[in-house]
């Protein structure tokens, strides 16, 4: 029986070729690194006295708060992110228009707007009509939560929509409530299929609270900011990029990480 496929398989000609561009890439990519490095070096970025702001205690103590910071907002956003897509989402798909109409306006408003937008509305714009008791966690994560939770809102969306009808009528003919079809039948599944997607705007989430310093967040960036400005080590902007962007590389690492694990272990479980 032959096997169908969506493309030719190349031929000696097109695998010698792929070869070359491979070896090619590989060699553009190691110049741009190496001139990017020798300039960093030829300015005087990897001098020890840039460099020695990062052997005090202190400082990598203040590191550590603002890496507990930016995980307590990245945690708690990535919570009520899901559950603020999940309730928009079936929002939409309901079948009465004073529910799936509010829901798709609320869905495309928070999509439409910016997030540093919003964050800045939220902790600069709600004090001027009375509202005092936004501090920027407050800011910070409720932005985080309308904007990626409008974005996750469509995610489901697409996921239960894209599952066969037959799984909905199934439900339905053993006796099964829309509600119930809904949260035993299509949801879970839709998560299942849609997992990379929603670890990818977890990344997101996790990403975005370094914008948090705008509404003056002390979270990685702001950190970062705050040491790179310091003249008695000759404005190490450089070096604190370096040390903070790692710690951003690794925690995005660790959640890719997570979701590999989680997805295999979710296929375990259905076979």
């Amino acid at each position: 029986m032959s096997t169908s496929v969506l493309y030719d398989a190349p031929g000696p000609k097109a695998l010698r070729r792929n070869r070359i561009l491979g070896v090619v890439t590989v060699i553009v990519v190691i110049a741009v690194l190496g001139f990017v490095i020798s300039h960093l070096a030829t300015s005087g970025q990897f001098e020890a006295k840039k460099w020695q702001l990062f052997t005090y205690p202190l400082v990598w103590q203040r590191v550590g708060l603002a890496l507990v910071s930016t995980l307590s907002a990245f945690a708690l956003a990535a919570v009520l992110s899901l559950v603020l897509g999940v309730v928009l989402a079936v929002g939409r798909l309901s079948d009465h228009a004073w529910v799936s109409r509010p829901a798709a306006w609320i869905t495309e408003l928070f999509r439409a707007v910016p997030l540093l937008i919003l964050m800045m509305i939220i902790y600069y714009g709600l004090p001027t009509i009375g509202v005092t008791w936004v501090s920027p966690f407050v800011a910070v994560v409720a932005g985080l939560t309308m904007y990626n939770g409008s974005v996750l809102a469509e995610v489901f969306r697409s996921g239960i929509q894209a599952l066969p009808k037959g799984q909905a009528e199934a439900g339905y003919s053993i006796g099964l409530r829309k509600g119930q079809v809904m949260r035993m039948i299509l949801l879970p599944q839709a998560v299942k299929s849609m997992m990379p997607v929603i670890i990818s705007q977890l990344v997101v989430v996790l990403k975005d609270t370094a914008l948090g310093f705008i509404v003056t967040y002390e979270e990685l960036l702001y950190v970062a900011k705050f040491y790179g400005a310091q003249a008695q080590f000759d404005y190490p902007i450089i070096p604190s990029a370096i040390v903070i962007g790692s710690i951003y590389i690794g925690l995005c690492l660790l959640l890719s990480g997570f979701a590999v694990w989680l997805q295999r272990r979710l296929s375990r479980a259905h076979r």
